[in-house]
């Protein structure tokens, strides 16, 4: 036999749910997950065009599309999936019939606890954003993908209320990069502001379509799951290949320092110093850089 035969290869792995997945969906899924590899790949290749402490982005990139790769290989497989009682049971529907169990896959809520969090710290670090704002928005982002995969595996309509909690999550994350993060930026201006901007509105706008995605495959069972599987991966591909492609290109000419963040030089040292009170004070051999801040002179050590 040829072609694609994971799903035959796989039906015995676990319980079956009686709406599945068919090849075309897999077919699919299994070039989303090309197209992630060869992202990764290209994101690695052009991280070693730039000096080491000039990487971040793009080992970010390459983090999220590696994940994403697994992930839609695991899902391509019809695997990481469960078989889930729907709530409603739709028989004149000619999409999903009378189907009582329908799969839904966790293995892509693993991959959005990893991948969206790390979308959002590429952002947040675009717009100068500092370390607590960063935190709670993740934390946030965290919470809805939790209420998501819960909402899921529900089988009874409180499955609404998980879904309600996540978009209360999605309108925290949204207030945070419309209002907060976009009045960083603006104080950075230039390159970083313009890509923040682009990276910003693409990223939600993409995001308030997954809750309708959610709405008509895992909580109104209104799609079948291979309409699921497009869906779905339009999305991905948009908001992690496209929009990577969108932010790597904004910071080709953008360093760490312009964006407030300081990553030392393999060959850099810090010493320890002390003022006049006493009082430790860290200095650097790079040319107007202290622990004070930079372009602020040097304080020289006192000898005893």
């Amino acid at each position: 036999m040829s072609g694609n035969q994971a799903l035959n290869a796989n039906r015995v792995v676990g319980q079956q749910a009686d709406l599945q997945i068919t090849k075309h969906g897999s077919d699919w899924y299994y070039a989303v997950c090309a197209m992630m590899g060869v992202t990764t790949l290209v994101a690695m290749g052009l991280a070693f065009t730039r000096p080491q402490t000039q990487r971040l982005f793009h080992y970010i990139t390459a983090g999220i599309t590696a994940v994403a790769c697994v992930t839609y290989y695991a899902m391509a497989s019809n695997l990481g999936q469960l078989p889930i009682l729907v709530e409603w049971v739709r028989p004149r529907s000619r999409w999903v019939h009378a189907a009582g169990t329908r799969e839904v896959f966790y293995a892509r809520y693993i991959d959005w606890a990893i991948t969206t969090p790390l979308l959002l710290l590429e952002l947040l670090i675009t717009a100068g954003v500092p370390t607590p704002t960063i935190l709670i928005t993740i934390l946030a982002d965290v919470f809805m993908i939790v209420c998501g995969l819960i909402g899921a595996l529900t089988q009874t309509r409180y499955k609404w209320g998980f879904f309600a909690f996540g978009m209360a999550a999605l309108f925290f994350i949204a207030y945070e990069l419309l209002f907060d993060a976009r009045r960083h930026a603006n104080v950075l201006g230039g390159d970083p502001k313009k890509t923040f901007w682009a990276c910003g509105i693409w990223l939600l706008l993409l995001w308030f379509l997954y809750p309708i995605a959610w709405g008509l495959s895992e909580g109104g069972n209104v799609i079948h799951p291979d309409s699921e599987f497009i869906f779905y991966g339009i999305l991905d591909v948009l908001s992690k290949i496209v929009f990577s492609a969108i932010l790597l290109w904004g910071h080709r000419n953008t360093t760490t320092r312009d964006l407030g963040r300081q990553i030392r030089e393999p060959d850099q040292s810090t010493e320890k110093a002390h003022n006049g009170a006493g009082e430790p004070v860290a200095t650097s051999n790079v040319s107007g850089s202290t622990a004070a801040g930079v372009g602020n002179p040097a304080v020289p050590p006192v000898h005893v």
